[in-house]
């Protein structure tokens, strides 16, 4: 079955704006569209794009300097380097015992796929539906999306494992060459197909982190989405404070 999950609206406008930093629209130094001119040009309300623009300071993306406004940084070194789902969902062996592909095939891409930049809005993709099993319980649901582009030439059609990753499985069939991931985080209500391998009872919430993994020029390699039960994760995280 495909799961239809779109993205947030100021993720997906967040995502937007990285792709014309990465092509170059918004050179870094420079300063980014104001929000009246954002809401104007993408249709979207004054809140949204507010949010879209604190992630992207967030990550490291945008910094506000006081008399200039939100100044372009360009891709920040944490996401070059960055290690979570994105890097696990990229390297992950899928021939482990305990685990198991529940899915493989061309679906419609679905719409929050299509938010991606450097994806077709109107075509079909190949998923890799994969779930991952620890003790016995599953613990992770990742569904990874391929551009057409990518797959002819592979074994990613295969309803067989790949052991070594789809990244090095791409980089060695294809040369084609992942630069960077980025990850977004949100929490929603499962599918109940999601619910029922995922073995959650009903009422409880899943985390999701939203994984592109793009080449140097920004164009998407792979888009995943990593599902984790909410009642079976610890989060931890460590700042500085200012």
């Amino acid at each position: 079955m495909a799961y239809e999950v779109e993205a947030p609206k100021y993720v997906r406008l967040a995502q937007t704006i990285q792709q014309r930093i990465e092509d170059g629209t918004y050179p870094p130094g420079t300063r980014v569209p104001s929000e009246n001119q954002l809401v104007r040009a993408f249709g979207m309300s004054r809140p949204t794009v507010v949010r879209a623009l604190e992630l992207m300071k967030r990550d490291g993306w945008l910094e506000s300097r006081q008399g200039f406004g939100t100044i372009v940084c360009g891709r920040p070194a944490v996401v070059e380097h960055k290690d979570g789902r994105g890097s696990e969902a990229l390297a992950r062996d899928e021939t482990q015992a305990s685990d198991r592909l529940v899915e493989v095939g061309q679906v419609p891409v679905p719409a929050w796929v299509a938010s991606v930049p450097g994806l077709p809005k109107r075509a079909e993709v190949l998923v890799r539906r994969f779930l991952v099993v620890e003790d016995g319980e599953p613990v992770e649901l990742v569904s990874s999306y391929f551009p057409a582009s990518l797959v002819d030439g592979t074994e990613l059609r295969s309803t067989e494992p790949l052991s070594g990753g789809t990244r090095a499985h791409l980089e060695a069939r294809k040369k084609v060459r992942f630069d960077h991931v980025t990850e977004w985080v949100s929490a929603r209500l499962p599918e109940p197909g999601e619910a029922e391998l995922l073995e959650l009872p009903d009422g409880v919430p899943v985390l999701c982190v939203l994984v592109v993994a793009s080449d140097a020029v920004g164009q998407a390699l792979q888009v995943s989405d990593v599902l984790l039960p909410a009642d079976r994760q610890e989060l931890e995280d460590t700042y500085r404070l200012g």
